[in-house]
């Protein structure tokens, strides 16, 4: 699949049952529509890889779309838990969760191996720490020059890369910009990838600091306006925090959340069509 399409045909197509799926945005440009678009699709067993799950990788482990979660932090930003991961991991609620921890700068190593083409990352954080104790994708490595231990970890290479932008051109190219995280490295690490954006643009103005994707490294665009709702889009609209907060009454009751998914998610269209229903039931805003 390349080019602009809708973004159901862009999941439809790229992302399948049992698939490792990175959907990656750092407190910005989160991919909330293909998140959603997802969950609509009811896909299953699939291993959702983030250096940040919040909010929408709680929705679609409620949902049970994840059996693992590859990641390095996980909470509500500002707020507190993820009640639906912590039900996954602590009560196998809907059913039980494989998780794999790393710190942020071992995610993002690996990531850039695997963009880079290389087997492994290698990173002295880990050295000392616990985490090679819990972590079977942590192993030692003697350096062949000067003998000193650091860690390795292995690259990532996801089935599907799923992020979020400003543009994109009508020759598929993409530029976003702003806190840029690791998106770039996520989408010329995956096997196949889907970049959802606010605006097509016939023609991309320099910005400071602005990344540019060709269009030989995407696969599927689809251009879905206010696509990372709560997080911002920077140039856009600022970030929904009072949504954040309304999310923990939300994720903490497993009626209360399956209630919410089937009215906002399961029972809307697309993600403008959820948008509305959230401003209809005031909490969410156009």
């Amino acid at each position: 699949m390349d080019g602009i399409v809708s973004l159901r045909e862009a999941v439809a197509e790229l992302v399948h049952d049992g698939d490792s799926v990175a959907l990656e945005g750092f407190t910005h440009l989160i991919p909330s529509a293909a998140a959603h678009e997802i969950v609509r699709q009811e896909l299953k067993d699939l291993t959702l890889i983030r250096m940040t799950p919040d909010l929408i990788y709680d929705q679609m482990i409620g949902m049970g779309c994840a059996r693992g979660l590859v990641f390095s932090w996980g909470g509500n930003p500002g707020v507190g838990s993820l009640h639906r991961f912590r039900d996954a991991v602590e009560n196998g609620w809907p059913h039980p969760l494989e998780i794999e921890e790393h710190s942020h700068a071992g995610m993002a190593n690996r990531y850039v191996a695997g963009a880079s083409n290389l087997p492994f990352a290698v990173l002295r954080g880990y050295v000392g720490t616990d985490l090679p104790k819990v972590t079977d994708t942590i192993a030692p490595v003697t350096c062949p020059f000067t003998r000193e231990e650091f860690m390795a970890v292995p690259a990532l290479h996801p089935d599907v890369g799923i992020i979020h932008a400003q543009q994109a051109d009508r020759s598929g190219n993409v530029a976003l910009w702003g806190i840029t995280g690791i998106q770039k490295e996520v989408v010329l690490s995956a096997r196949r990838s889907i970049v959802t954006v606010e605006e097509l643009v016939e023609e991309f103005e320099p910005r400071p600091h602005q990344v540019v994707l060709p269009s030989v490294a995407v696969g599927a665009i689809a251009v879905v306006p206010g696509g990372a709702h709560p997080s911002y889009a920077h140039g856009y609209y600022p970030r929904d925090n009072a949504f954040y907060e309304a999310w923990d009454p939300i994720g903490r009751d497993r009626d209360a959340f399956r209630g919410w998914m089937e009215r906002h998610v399961l029972g809307t269209e697309d993600f403008a069509e959820y948008i509305e229903s959230l401003v209809q039931e005031g909490v969410g805003r156009r």
